[in-house]
């Protein structure tokens, strides 16, 4: 199995994020998923900026993907997912259908965590239109996956999100904004300061889910680090880490690690736990609520 990393998912700013993919040219991590996926209103990056991102990684021997936005609502967020899917030198994820229309028969692409692949049937139907890969909707269990796996199509290869704060819903509305008290258009990009997301809490003072722009996530991360080895029985061929401000680096060594054998998974569980605030969940691969924590021996 191989690792990836896909893209990031809050507004960071640009020379952070610059320097962020020179750390990660140096990890150990397959694949590279760039590109803003959120909101078209986060623009500290242009489309040549990735670009240029994507050339370094691709140099440093790195797969690179182009993802694209998970909700499409004006003629200039399709112009511009229009722009991604004609670069032709990097494959592109289609986290919409319309991302998806548009590759049909074009370029071989990947299959988003957002676009609603449930079964062995649509996920055929998405062969059939060029897909070469696809990401597991997150909310689904392993059980599914197992089914899914036995009948998927020759030469489709598989993505499971093994660690990242859930992606719940998107929404028209700003989440962010209407926390400030400000209207979606007028939200002065408020999220920038919130470089891994606004925490909600419940009255009794619970964390609760993650507010980022017009996407919920979870509080909790998801992290399946102990399932390493059933996801290989299952004929997974690639996990999939979401960036974060703290820790990323240790967590993608830890990850690596693991694969390689020569690192035991309560030292992995104990550095990774440093890096999630919040606490973990893993309660959707066993089937429970998304939110729980499962431990099974």
């Amino acid at each position: 199995m191989k690792l990836s990393l896909g893209p990031i998912p809050y507004l960071w700013n640009r020379d952070y994020v610059f320097d962020f993919y020179a750390r990660v040219a140096d990890a150990p991590v397959a694949i590279v998923y760039l590109g803003e996926t959120i909101c078209s209103k986060r623009r500290t990056l242009r489309l040549p900026d990735w670009l240029d991102i994507a050339g370094r990684l691709a140099a440093a021997g790195k797969e690179v993907v182009l993802s694209t936005l998970a909700l499409i609502e004006a003629e200039s967020e399709v112009s511009y997912l229009r722009s991604i899917t004609e670069i032709g030198s990097y494959a592109v994820e289609a986290n919409d259908y319309a991302a998806v229309n548009m590759l049909d028969d074009a370029l071989p692409f990947v299959i988003g965590p957002h676009i609603n692949v449930y079964n062995s049937r649509t996920l055929a139907v998405l062969a059939q239109a060029g897909a070469r890969r696809w990401v597991m909707p997150v909310e689904l269990d392993r059980e599914t996956l197992a089914a899914i796996q036995r009948q998927r199509p020759q030469g489709m290869e598989t993505e499971v999100f093994v660690f990242g704060r859930l992606p719940l819903s998107f929404s028209a509305r700003c989440f962010t904004a209407r926390a400030h008290h400000l209207l979606k258009d007028e939200c002065n990009i408020r999220c920038a300061d919130y470089p891994d997301g606004m925490q909600l809490s419940t009255r009794e003072g619970e964390s609760f889910l993650n507010l980022n722009g017009v996407q919920v996530q979870s509080t909790r991360t998801y992290n399946l680090v102990n399932e390493i080895k059933t996801l290989a029985e299952l004929g997974v061929d690639i996990l999939r880490l979401i960036p974060q401000r703290q820790g990323m680096l240790e967590i993608i060594d830890a990850f690596h690690s693991v694969l390689q054998g020569g690192m035991p998974l309560p030292v992995a569980a104990d550095i990774l736990a440093r890096c999630q605030p919040a606490g973990w969940c893993n309660g959707y691969w066993y089937g429970a609520p998304g939110m729980d924590q499962v431990n099974h021996a």
